[in-house]
């Protein structure tokens, strides 16, 4: 389904034109005095919620106050996708993480492909079915009112993947793409609680290599019927479809990815390299639109996230029901029937610098595609510092950011203007092992499961 400009967008846009035309610096002069190269645009989405800036980018009017003519296109799942901006079929995309810099690495699809705008914090939750929670909840902590303590390691999988494997049954669960932040974190949290999750070979690209769980991909709407079919045991995915397995009673998110790492980077917003050359102006102006909508969507503490949770529900976009998309949109998680919790950031848009392109996010992907062995060979420092530069541009973001602050329409506050593109080293992880992105061979030897300097995935499974 199309999200299309409408005729009521069409007059407005021809009004802002000719008031740009005669005034030159007003919002409608797109970089400020710049014309655009391009202003007919489609841009690609999946069907989950931390697509909202682009979708409230259309319905505010902020790509329509940038001379922008913008339609949206959900996309059937994030290979075609990535294909689509590949092939020029779309302009730009709401992308995982690692599909720039796995594209730009020459991992799966090669391509030029960068990010000027990082679209959010957090969002993503694992979710098991009702068998397994039935078996690791009388192993699981409870505080003093009686409730499961939080965060849930996945040590208390153990059991349950052992009873399995006595039963000759392997233990199965979803990610969405082999180099999705989903992927990452369900191995992430599997590997801190000492359950190897696999690896990737040069030859077997399937990543359950010397598995005791083994991950495979589902798109991310097909996740709860997956699951309650059985083809899997739990997935990690974005909202609604964790919320969805509560509503449908079919299953339990037991954490969220803010409880693994805490304001981890999630979506970005990617583009060919050969787009942002030949199109400089119109990719500042999409990245003006997009930082105003997630301004928007964090203003005066969450205000506007019923109506964006109503925008949200429609067919067009994520097209649930607004009240699963309410349950964690609005800054609470519902684990277990019943069990909501308060998590204020769990979506977070645009506080704690969340739109900015830190490059330290992008090195903290290829430390995991690394750890797994999709990068099948140790790589010095140096070389991830510069396969972040090549795909993040902070550069892009902060000239879009500059003209906001001149036009009186965001605050010298807002952005981290004296950046080097490092945020500090933290331990915000639920192992509490220190991650320092200008350090990324010293993190990836530092954790427990996982290759480390100098390894390749056939000898260390045979070991």
């Amino acid at each position: 389904m199309t999200t299309n400009t409408t005729r009521r967008g069409f007059l407005k846009r021809a009004s802002a034109a000719a008031a740009a035309a005669a005034t030159p610096g007003l919002l409608g002069s797109p970089a400020r005095g710049a014309a655009l190269e391009k202003d007919q645009l489609t841009f690609g989405f999946i069907k989950l919620t931390d697509m909202a800036p682009l979708a409230i980018a259309y319905e505010k009017g902020f790509f329509e106050d940038e001379g922008l003519f913008v339609t949206l296109e959900p996309q059937a799942n994030w290979k075609v996708l990535l294909d689509g901006v590949i092939t020029g079929q779309l302009d730009g995309a709401h992308m995982l993480a690692g599909q720039p810099l796995a594209a730009s690495i020459g991992y799966g699809t090669a391509a030029r492909i960068v990010t000027p705008f990082s679209m959010d914090l957090n969002g993503n939750g694992i979710t098991v079915s009702n068998a397994v929670w039935q078996a690791m909840k009388p192993t699981l902590p409870v505080d003093a009112d009686g409730r499961i303590s939080h965060p849930i390691s996945a040590a208390a999988l153990r059991p349950v993947i052992e009873s399995y494997a006595a039963k000759g049954r392997p233990f199965n669960l979803g990610m969405v793409f082999p180099v999705s932040t989903h992927n990452y974190e369900l191995r992430y949290w599997l590997a801190a609680g000492g359950i190897h999750p696999g690896y990737y070979g040069r030859d077997d690209t399937s990543g359950q290599i010397a598995a005791e769980a083994y991950l495979s991909v589902t798109p991310p709407p097909q996740m709860p019927a997956t699951l309650e079919a059985g083809t899997i045991d739990g997935y990690c995915v974005g909202e609604p479809w964790n919320q969805a397995a509560v509503f449908k009673g079919i299953g339990v998110p037991v954490i969220t990815d803010y409880e693994i790492w805490k304001n981890n980077p999630e979506k970005v917003f990617g583009l060919t390299a050969g787009f942002v050359d030949e199109h400089p102006n119109t990719t500042i102006a999409a990245t003006r639109a997009l930082i105003r909508a997630a301004m928007w969507l964090d203003a005066d503490g969450n205000a506007n996230r019923a109506e964006a949770v109503e925008i949200l529900s429609r067919p067009d976009y994520v097209g649930a029901d607004a009240a699963v998309i309410a349950n964690s949109m609005t800054g609470t998680f519902e684990y277990e029937k019943g069990d909501r919790r308060p998590v204020p950031d769990f979506n977070v848009f645009f506080r704690h610098f969340a739109t900015y392109p830190f490059y330290s996010d992008a090195v903290w992907y290829l430390t995991q595609m690394r750890r797994w062995g999709q990068i099948a060979e140790s790589r010095p420092d140096a070389w991830y510092a510069e396969t972040a530069r090549a795909v993040y541009r902070p550069d892009i973001y902060l000239e879009a950011a500059r003209q906001l602050v001149a036009a009186g329409q965001a605050a010298e506050a807002d952005f981290p203007w004296g950046s080097d593109g490092y945020k500090p080293a933290t331990t915000d992880f639920i192992d509490g092992v220190s991650y320092d992105g200008r350090q990324p061979n010293a993190y990836v030897d530092s954790l427990t499961i996982g290759l480390k300097a100098g390894d390749v995935v056939e000898a260390v499974a045979n070991r």
